[in-house]
């Protein structure tokens, strides 16, 4: 065998080594360990879990782009799941300075509004939710609005929007059993 043939050989070893793997079987296997990696890194365990989502709605978009010989595609994907904490924990921050620019401007006495058709113990269960649960709410089933169109409003995934609005809906089913009960 001579030199050329060991070469070829070597980046035929290479090739079969770095061979793509299939992203269901990637996805099953990482799945634990991105969301591990950010709820650490998050330190809130639901929201790690939208992102976990977003990790993997990216990755899939992504995985012609991912090369078997740069690394383990774990690895590639904690890359990815850094990148979308990062952005979210910016965007975050941003969203907060916004509403807390918009407080200070607001009437601080403003009375909850009042809408018709709406029963007194629902008024009070939304209480319970936050300013984008509400938002959610009022989109998907007060509006109507599809899952697709509520995502590009709010400025999320589909995925995002289907999780949250799942939250807040069973947060105002516990509080409507509470309203009940008393």
């Amino acid at each position: 065998m001579d030199v050329a043939d060991t070469r070829i050989r070597s980046v035929t070893l290479g090739r079969a080594r770095a061979a793509r793997p299939d992203f269901a079987d990637v996805a099953a296997a990482e799945l634990d360990g991105v969301h591990r990696y950010l709820v650490h890194m998050l330190r809130d365990p639901v929201l790690a879990e939208d992102v976990t989502s977003a990790t993997f709605e990216r990755a899939l978009r992504d995985w012609r782009r991912y090369d078997p010989a740069k690394g383990r595609p774990g690895v590639w994907l904690i890359e990815i799941a850094r990148r979308q904490a990062l952005d979210h924990l910016r965007s975050e921050g941003r969203r907060r300075r916004r509403e807390e620019r918009f407080a200070a401007m607001e009437p601080r006495s403003a009375p909850e509004p009042r809408v018709a058709g709406i029963p007194e113990e629902m008024r009070v269960a939304m209480t319970a939710l936050t300013q984008s649960e509400r938002e959610l709410v009022a989109l998907r089933i007060v509006l109507g609005v599809d899952t697709a169109e509520a995502a590009r409003i709010t400025g999320t995934t589909p995925s995002a929007v289907s999780t949250a609005l799942h939250r807040a809906l069973a947060k105002l089913r516990t509080r409507l059993q509470d309203v009940v009960d008393v």
